[in-house]
């Protein structure tokens, strides 16, 4: 996939109005550029204090607030709430599980003349909290609007960790169909992103549409001077044209005019399934797996280094494939091949763990080191690669069951497979789908068609 990097500064400046401090860790988002230009928040907690007054650090800007019950303090540092005062206010608050009032704060925000920053930061973080509470129609709107009005990026949306479980709604599949297909209700650039990708994957779509188009117009030309030639023909006379050959003529032009605009029409819905294709791959490359060392990673980080085979059904059938997969375990294991067991069900009625405050536990930070690093430097850094590597063992384990089961759903719904059977999904070195099927894998023959890692055929999948 083509890579682009996409800004997303959510950092708040210094405000005028009240005195800037500095903390350890701060709320900030940060940008990383992914094969999709996916930007993703990075939240801290705040220090707790009864007067939440911060001490000089080396990490962004903070406004002193004051914690109070009705209303912000009345001292000189703080005559009057900004939007940048209320959204850090809503994050302090959030941190604490106080989510009622910091959705008061992210409402008031909006209500105090916001730059576009400061809107898009309070739109969104709104939208975490109404996924928090599994208000997925009022999440969607948020972000609905921060996507139109405020240039949020889409990818921020399929890479933080407080919307797991939003995409596990439909409103979160609603919304991503909106994206792909564009329009002045959620802005263009999600689709501009994919047209990206889809012409590198293919080069020569656009050419091919060009000249249908041209050829198109020229018959249509040709037509419209043949059609007075045909009526005279009809009509006959001495300078009449030869009806026969007029006739011809015109058939011609409207037998290329169908056609071309046939294979015009043709094109373009094999663009829109690619479109599709793409976005299931990038919403694919997002999910979390959890190696046997306990580190989270997502499934993008093993690009290059294994070739994932996702497993779907119900328990009974996914460990006998797990166990008859054992007996091939060299071979598989010579072909860089990771199990990752998905069984139904398991992701129903809990979306994501409830958790106090944005972004995950300072455990989970410290085994999510991608998380708001910069993509190019965790994907092309050989010492990252060559520390996943080392802990990549055979099995792996999924994280937010739900919208695994929710991509695969989709998934089999692309491939015209009822949704709910027992499927597999073998993936190439590069993320995307090298073969599926229903039922589970035939692995002695997985191990004749797939080529080991250090294979020529292999360096050609990276």
């Amino acid at each position: 996939m083509a890579a682009a990097s996409f800004e997303l500064p959510l950092r708040l400046g210094r405000s005028s109005s009240v005195r800037a401090f500095r903390q350890p860790r701060c709320s900030i988002g940060r940008a990383i550029s992914c094969p999709f230009s996916v930007a993703c928040f990075v939240t801290g907690r705040l220090a707790r204090s009864p007067s939440i007054k911060f001490k000089k650090g080396s990490v962004g800007p903070l406004i002193q607030c004051a914690q109070s019950n009705s209303s912000a303090s009345t001292s000189p540092e703080f005559e009057s709430p900004t939007a940048e005062s209320c959204v850090n206010m809503g994050l302090s608050l959030f941190s604490k599980g106080r989510v009622k009032d910091a959705l008061v704060q992210f409402d008031t925000a909006l209500t105090l003349d916001p730059n576009p920053k400061e809107a898009q930061a309070a739109l969104f973080n709104k939208a975490c909290c109404h996924a928090y509470k599994n208000e997925g129609r009022k999440a969607a709107d948020c972000l609905r609007t921060a996507l139109r009005e405020y240039g949020l990026k889409f990818g921020t949306i399929l890479n933080d960790p407080d919307l797991a479980s939003f995409r596990a709604m439909p409103e979160f599949k609603e919304l991503q169909e909106e994206a792909r297909l564009g329009g002045e209700d959620i802005g263009y650039g999600f689709r501009r992103d994919l047209k990206l990708i889809s012409e590198v994957q293919a080069p020569f779509r656009g050419i091919r549409k060009f000249f249908y188009v041209a050829l198109t117009a020229a018959a249509g030309i040709s037509l419209l001077f043949t059609i007075p030639r045909l009526l005279l023909a009809f009509k006959g006379g001495e300078d009449a044209p030869d009806i026969w050959d007029t006739s011809i003529n015109a058939a011609i032009n409207v037998g290329g005019i169908i056609v071309l605009g046939g294979l015009f029409l043709w094109e373009n819905n094999k663009e829109e399934e690619q479109l599709a294709q793409i976005t299931r791959n990038e919403t694919l490359s997002r999910l979390p797996i959890r190696l046997s060392t306990n580190r989270i990673i997502e499934l993008v980080q093993l690009r290059d280094t294994a070739r994932p085979v996702i497993l779907a059904g119900n328990k009974e059938t996914v460990d006998l494939a797990m166990r008859k997969a054992e007996r091939f375990r060299n071979e598989l294991v010579r072909r860089g091949i990771i199990l990752v067991p998905v069984v139904w069900g398991e992701g129903q009625g809990v979306f994501v763990e409830k958790k106090k405050g944005f972004g995950a536990s300072p455990k989970a930070e410290s085994s999510l080191p991608s998380i708001g690093e910069e993509f190019e430097e965790r994907a092309q850094s050989v010492v990252a690669k060559s520390k996943i590597k080392a802990e990549i063992r055979f099995r792996t384990q999924v994280v937010s069951p739900a919208e695994w089961e929710r991509w695969i759903r989709d998934q089999q719904k692309a491939e015209n497979i009822t949704p709910g059977e027992d499927v597999y999904i073998i993936l190439r070195l590069d993320g995307r789908v090298r073969k599926s099927g229903r039922g589970m894998p035939d692995w002695q023959e997985i191990v004749k068609e797939v080529p080991s890692m250090d294979a020529f055929l292999s360096k050609l999948e990276r």
